[in-house]
Parts: structure tokens; C-alpha cells; sequence
């Protein structure tokens, strides 16, 4: 996966929108407002950090040593960073990151799931 197919994967979903809020170099993309997932523009090989439950992010880490981690700057308990280096193919990163969309569309009220359509 490179940067634009993970960018046109991410705005692809319901009700996101992406920006820079943390300076030029990291895209973040957001439903409702609320982030999840967050990238940097310049990183190489691409990684990108998603939300996770907690059991499978420890699941994931373990599994995937080489690839998933905890990730930086953000609560490890619910985040990963997942580095796309060919140990995981991109059926299983888009797999991530619609967990992470959806894990934060569940967390959204039901007045604000309402106003799109999953």
C-alpha cells in the first residue's frame, strides 16, 4: 500500500474528512471530527497509526512483530502503528483501518451516526 491508495481508501468512508492539524507532515483523517488514523507524508516505508481494541492491538503486536507496534505519541493501550513493509498485505491493512473507523463510529452518539450512513 502506498500513500495515495491509503488516502483515497480513508475519504472513500462515510463522513471523513482529512487535515494537518499537527504541521504539514502528518495527514489525519477523521469521522464526525473525532481521529482514526493518523499518517506521516514523508515516512518510508509508509506506517500509520489506527485505533484498536486493546486485546487485539496486544494480539496484533505479537503476531506481527515486524510490522505492528505500539504507537507513538498516542495511548498504546488503543493505538497502533502498523508499518506497511510486505508483512501484512493490503487486504489486512484495510482490514485495520476499518476497525479503527469503526470502533470510532461506535463511539459516536446515535444523533451524530444518524446524520450518514455506514
Amino acid at each position: 500500500m502506498h500513500i495515495e491508495q491509503l488516502r483515497d481508501y480513508c475519504l472513500s468512508k462515510p463522513a471523513v474528512t482529512e487535515s494537518c492539524p499537527f504541521g504539514p507532515d502528518a495527514l489525519v483523517f477523521k469521522v464526525a471530527n473525532k481521529m482514526f488514523l493518523l499518517t506521516g507524508l514523508d515516512s518510508h516505508p509508509l506506517s500509520f497509526s489506527a485505533k484498536c481494541d486493546p486485546e487485539r492491538a496486544l494480539a496484533l503486536r505479537d503476531q506481527y512483530p515486524h510490522s505492528v507496534r505500539g504507537a507513538y505519541h498516542m495511548n498504546k493501550r488503543h493505538w497502533n502503528e502498523v508499518i506497511c513493509n510486505g508483512e501484512l498485505s493490503d487486504h489486512e491493512l484495510t482490514k485495520l483501518i476499518d476497525h479503527s473507523y469503526e470502533l470510532v463510529v461506535a463511539g459516536l452518539t446515535k444523533g451524530v451516526r444518524s446524520t450518514f450512513s455506514i
